[in-house]
């Protein structure tokens, strides 16, 4: 075989390898999990504002674009849904995705959801900076959860942001008078009285309650550490230890604590 044909036969296989090397993006989560069934894959599918989503672009540009981002393949089907706000998109495909961003409660861009073969949710995240190898290492850890336990907590915490808004909302009506008051025991008073007569999980409680009582601290006493740390101290004693968000809590306690502490040596 001439050499300039041989030369020919390697360039095509090289592009040929380099095309089942890049990750494919498919546009429709119905077809997606057709696919992740038949090859025993999750589902990756990223809900994205492609042209006007400032985040969204530094994603795609600085992992999903990237060539070692094609290892993801490995274990996910990638579905892209897009939300574009200049770019023409067909009527059915705007109106489906617009039915599972409702369906599956996506609040911002980007959301990237995981999903098992049968479409149902396990994990979470959205842009996370470090480039395409530490996200691969990221979505590694989170499809561990990609288990019975795993897809039941993901929608008990879904469950819970749902009942923070809605109990968030009827609080921030109930305590609105004691921040103008800038009465603190009073509306420390009222928030107790609303978490008793409510029904609620442990994390949903601890949302509401960190967020009213930093809040009311902040504006009742501005610019005293001790109130927050008190309140902050308080609230991790009552707190059982298996919850999760509880983690959060003490991190930002101890944030507070250190810029106090930096405050006194000045």
């Amino acid at each position: 075989m001439p050499r300039r044909l041989l030369a020919l036969v390697a360039l095509c296989l090289s592009a040929v390898s380099l095309s089942a090397a890049e990750a494919v993006w498919l546009t429709d989560l119905d077809e997606g999990i057709k696919v992740a069934k038949a090859e025993k894959k999750a589902i990756l599918v990223d809900f994205t504002g492609s042209d006007w989503c400032g985040w969204c672009i530094r994603l795609k540009k600085e992992v999903f674009d990237q060539k070692e981002f094609a290892a993801v393949t490995k274990d996910f089907v990638l579905v892209e849904l897009d939300y574009p706000q200049k770019k023409k998109q067909p009527a059915e495909e705007k109106a489906k995705n617009k039915a599972l961003a409702e369906k599956f409660g996506i609040e911002g861009f980007p959301t990237i959801l995981l999903l098992d073969a049968n479409g149902e949710p396990f994990a979470q995240t959205g842009y996370e900076a470090g480039g395409p190898v530490k996200y691969l290492a990221h979505l590694a850890e989170l499809l561990k959860a990609n288990t019975a336990e795993g897809r039941k907590a993901f929608a008990q915490a879904k469950k819970d942001e749902g009942m923070v808004r809605a109990y968030g909302s009827e609080l921030e009506t109930i305590l609105t008078p004691f921040f103008e008051k800038k009465d603190l025991a009073g509306g420390e008073a009222a928030l107790a009285k609303f978490i008793k007569a409510k029904s609620m999980t442990a994390a949903t409680k601890l949302n509401l309650v960190i967020n009213a009582r930093v809040s009311l601290t902040q504006a009742c006493k501005p610019g005293d550490p001790a109130a927050l740390l008190k309140v902050l101290d308080e609230i991790i004693a009552e707190t059982s230890a298996d919850v999760k968000e509880l983690a959060d809590v003490k991190q930002f306690r101890a944030q507070v604590a250190a810029a106090a502490a930096a405050k006194a040596r000045k």
